[in-house]
């Protein structure tokens, strides 16, 4: 699993300008559910030495006790909990205040790796800026501007180094669980829509899981169930659980947890509940899945519960909300009676061969060819694109590397174009595919340059 880094500190110290910077997106993910009561923003970290997830939280102020800020403040511990390393924002210009020391002792004994880091100290001698930080015994304080960039990139590398390498991050693998023939599939979606008796169904038995206190981390499950010859591995971070047997504090929807989930598995059902309006918060986990590149098959829970009318509401709905998921298969299905099972499974199973098609340079050239006879690329100003070759540049989620001239001048509508070409004739429906464009050097660029004057007879 990717790991996790969570940004924590009291309000306006610069931690949404800190996000914003390292996901270098204002796209991320947003927890916007009924318990809430401040959103909390989730992403894929980019621009380190590895990849990673960046969750950013409320203004935190851990001794108040009522009110939203006591809300916000049990939603940032619960953060805490699931993190693999704490990032703590003060705010360098302001200087130490109680508030900081408070968070610093909550920090201390959750026992999570911690880097202190001292914002907005653009301009400023980082000894001066840091001084008087390090008395939170935190750590060596450093310097940072979430609004220039400054040191940003040493500051989300120092907290890589101090999160589980990612070989040893999957407890399927560490026990043996996942020998590399089995699809890893997560069930994600939003509270109540039915993912753990869709998990119950697929397992062929009620599973109960003994849950920690609230505000602990719960690791994701992975259980292996096998179908019709065919071997499984089932991410749940919902918990599966009896009924009756369901406590608010683990109700809560785990997004971090989730979005490990997406990160780690082969394929991702979207669990869609036929009963409730398709919410901002389902598109924004399908852009994570999307983002991750990660195979999908979209199902739609509690269908038999629900009028002829309401159906054809609901499908209206999915295309609208929902229609850059286009390349995934939808079905609608009754997790309690067990109903469409069949089919979900067999487009879990081809949403998966798609993501990890193994596609020929000649056929991809030849389909390239094809594609370009069909519909040249546009001119950028005199000069036509010119689009020679294609290969294969990696699997989940499939990599198109084309190579050519000028390439750097084709619009995305024209990427588009070629995506739907290659899906079509590959037939790789269940999973998103990447294009990549690169310029060959032009041999002779230079060369007049180099080229030695005649001389003159």
């Amino acid at each position: 699993m990717l790991p996790t880094l969570v940004l924590v500190g009291r309000p306006n110290v610069g931690k949404s300008t800190l996000f914003n910077r390292l996901t270098q997106s204002r796209d991320a993910l947003v927890a916007d559910f009924p318990g809430l009561t401040r959103d909390r923003h989730f992403g894929r970290g980019r621009g380190a030495d590895r990849p990673y997830l960046v969750v950013d939280t409320g203004g935190f102020e851990p001794k108040v006790k009522s009110g939203i800020m006591h809300a916000m403040a049990k939603q940032t511990r619960q953060a805490i909990a699931e993190s693999d390393a704490v990032v703590f924002l003060v705010d360098g210009r302001e200087g130490l205040t109680a508030q900081d020391s408070n968070i610093a002792d909550l920090l201390r004994r959750s026992g999570r790796p911690v880097v202190l880091a001292v914002n907005k100290a653009e301009g400023i001698a980082p000894e001066r800026v840091t001084a008087e930080f390090h008395e939170l015994a935190l750590g060596k304080p450093l310097p940072i501007s979430s609004a220039h960039g400054e040191n940003v990139r040493d500051l989300v590398n120092i907290a890589l180094a101090l999160c589980p390498a990612e070989s040893a991050d999957n407890p399927a693998d560490a026990a043996g669980g996942n020998d590399g023939s089995r699809i890893k599939v997560a069930v994600v979606g939003r509270p109540n829509v039915g993912k753990s008796t869709l998990v119950n169904t697929l397992l062929g038995e009620e599973r109960v899981i003994a849950f920690d206190e609230p505000g602990t981390t719960r690791d994701a499950l992975y259980l292996d169930f096998d179908r019709d010859g065919r071997h499984y591995t089932l991410i749940d971070t919902a918990g599966v659980r009896r009924r009756g047997k369901v406590f608010e504090a683990i109700e809560k929807f785990s997004v971090i947890k989730t979005l490990q989930a997406i990160e780690d598995a082969n394929v991702v059902v979207l669990l869609l509940d036929a009963q409730a309006e398709i919410s901002e918060q389902d598109a924004h986990i399908a852009g994570h899945i999307l983002d991750a590149g990660r195979a999908l098959v979209v199902a739609v829970n509690k269908w038999d519960d629900i009028g002829t009318e309401e159906r054809a509401e609901i499908k209206r709905e999915l295309g609208r909300k929902l229609g850059f998921l286009a390349f995934a298969k939808m079905h609608t299905i009754s997790a309690r009676d067990g109903k469409g099972i069949g089919p979900l499974l067999r487009s879990v199973d081809g949403a998966y061969a798609a993501a990890m098609s193994k596609l020929p340079t000649p056929k991809l050239t030849r389909a390239l060819a094809d594609a370009v006879a069909l519909q040249q690329p546009p001119r950028a100003g005199m000069v036509r694109p010119k689009l020679r070759y294609a290969h294969q540049g990696g699997m989940n989620p499939p990599v198109i590397v084309i190579h050519g001239s000028a390439l750097g001048a084709i619009p995305q509508t024209y990427r588009r174009f070629l995506e739907h070409f290659f899906v079509d004739v590959f037939q790789l429906q269940g999973t998103p595919l990447r294009i990549q464009f690169k310029t060959g050097a032009n041999p002779y660029a230079g060369s007049a340059a180099r080229r030695k004057p005649r001389r003159s007879k």
